[in-house]
């Protein structure tokens, strides 16, 4: 009997997006021909390293993502760099490599696909230092604003989301030959959603006739949602809402508490967003990728109304430059932005636009190279496995000179500081005297 061939999915859960592109390729996967012949499983590799911060990302993320946003943006440009990327994941690697080799192995995988920018070097320095044998490819899950992590030279495969972000990898210095074009992981379901607005409405048993407006605020929900929505229903008495509050049960129960109209429909978190987008005009929601390719994959167009970091701002781009919709960051925009959707001549432009601007079967199209790089040998083992630079200085030799990383500035904690909202004070520690000097001189 054939073994089975293993796919492991390496993803963080730092929100809700790469675990969401995990779960749309491995149901693509199962809907070839061939799904059936794979095993499938997905491990946080970042959580899965033991190391203080790594192991507290997911949380660790909510709070930069959204309480201190000034420091991840520092954060992102300071690591934003080929060789400052890959200095700190082999600094990160010294510590974590047992764990991170265990973890691998327990899953013996045929082929790891990587939807994280942090997990590849860990990935890529684990098969060299201990001859793996599997292939290993990377899928983009932002659009853009690519970071430097998600280039990995070690890769097998590199799969870009967009022609913008295909460019953005060659420029960062990944090989041709190694970048492809194929589209976002969308999940199949919202490929395969041929409901009409009417027949989508009459499902989730709101008002077939009304024009009607999507709002979401992702996984988390938002503390702007329950003013944008209270400034729509005033400007619009009419239209009909469709409220997604994700898991913030507590915006959700304030907004059934106020007194709105009966078209005015608040939902919690949901699993059906595809029957929500196809019952909808237009789509107001976040710069991520995510919720945001789900509604282009539907065709509906979108009002941006913000950017969580640096990684998302290439977004707003790629939707306004594009005409798929607005970027609106105040609720008086988004009003106007959606008024002027309102418009049948103005929806009906957007929509022709929308035909053709990004890949439906994204997903689809990612399950078939993961499928043919099945069938590509692994990487021949070396007689004596490559240990990563920083593993192998002890090897250096003796006249090598050795450089010195220099000290964090007293300017840069001050930033860090400040953008931050942290609470601890940078004070300069005084020099302590020379002992020997003083003697001499009493």
């Amino acid at each position: 009997m054939t073994q089975r061939k293993r796919i492991l999915f390496a993803i963080s859960d730092t929100g809700g997006g790469h675990r969401s592109g995990a779960e749309a390729l491995q149901a693509a996967l199962k809907l070839h021909p061939l799904g059936d012949s794979f095993e499938y499983s997905t491990i946080d590799l970042i959580t899965a390293t033991g190391l203080p911060l790594l192991r507290s990302a997911p949380g660790l993320y909510d709070q930069l993502s959204t309480r201190w946003l000034p420091l991840f943006d520092l954060l992102y440009q300071l690591t934003n760099g080929r060789r400052r990327i890959d200095t700190l994941a082999q600094i990160a690697y010294v510590s974590a490599q047992r764990s991170i080799r265990r973890t691998l192995e327990s899953y013996k995988p045929d082929i790891v696909v990587s939807v994280h920018p942090l997990t590849n070097r860990f990935i890529g320095h684990s098969r060299i230092a201990y001859n793996m044998q599997f292939r290993f490819i990377t899928v983009v899950t932002d659009l853009v604003s690519l970071h430097t992590a998600w280039g990995d030279l070690d890769a097998d495969l590199c799969v870009a989301p967009t022609h913008e972000g295909h460019d953005v990898l060659l420029a960062q210095g990944m090989p041709a030959a190694k970048v492809v074009y194929a589209g976002f992981p969308v999940h199949p379901k919202f490929t395969a959603c041929t409901l009409t607005e009417a027949v989508a409405r009459a499902a989730l048993g709101v008002d077939v006739k009304r024009a009607t407006v999507l709002l979401t605020a992702g996984g988390v929900g938002s503390g702007r949602l329950k003013e944008l929505v209270i400034a729509l229903h005033s400007a619009y008495p009419e239209l009909q809402l469709l409220v997604v509050t994700g898991r913030n049960a507590a915006l959700r129960t304030e907004l059934q508490r106020i007194d709105l109209a009966r078209h005015v429909h608040v939902y919690g978190f949901v699993d059906n967003m595809e029957v929500l987008m196809a019952a909808s005009d237009t789509v107001v929601t976040k710069a991520g990728p995510g919720t945001l390719m789900e509604a282009l994959v539907m065709r509906r167009p979108v009002i941006i109304t913000e950017a969580v970091g640096m990684q998302e701002h290439g977004n707003i781009d790629f939707v306004v430059n594009r005409g798929l919709g607005a970027y609106a960051p105040a609720v008086a925009q988004i009003i106007e932005a959606v008024g002027s959707l309102m418009d049948p001549a103005v929806h009906a432009d957007t929509i022709a636009r929308l035909g053709d601007s990004v890949p439906r079967d994204g997903a689809s199209r990612i399950a078939d190279i993961i499928i043919d790089q099945l069938h590509v040998s692994p990487p021949l083992p070396t007689k004596k496995p490559r240990m990563p630079a920083i593993l192998n200085r002890r090897h250096e030799p003796k006249e090598t000179p050795t450089r010195r990383v220099p000290n964090l500035s007293m300017s840069l904690l001050e930033r860090l500081r400040e953008h931050g909202g942290l609470t601890i004070n940078w004070r300069r520690r005084p020099r302590k005297k020379n002992r020997r000097g003083n003697r001499s001189g009493e």
